[in-house]
């Protein structure tokens, strides 16, 4: 189950890629590793951590 944290950042992320006019093609939950991975258009990477730190790529 996501934190609390990871789910405000995925929300920020959400809201900053569609005001950005990106699409969100992909989001999964690894429950192993208890990351929420993103994909934003076809070149940016988002992986959020349980602390709900943001890794950008």
């Amino acid at each position: 189950m996501p934190t609390t944290e990871q789910l405000k950042t995925f929300f920020r992320i959400c809201v900053q890629a569609s005001n950005l006019l990106r699409n969100i093609e992909l989001t999964r939950y690894d429950t192993r590793t208890q990351r929420i991975f993103v994909l934003v258009g076809n070149e940016i990477q988002v992986e959020i951590l349980s602390n709900g730190e943001e890794i950008i790529q």
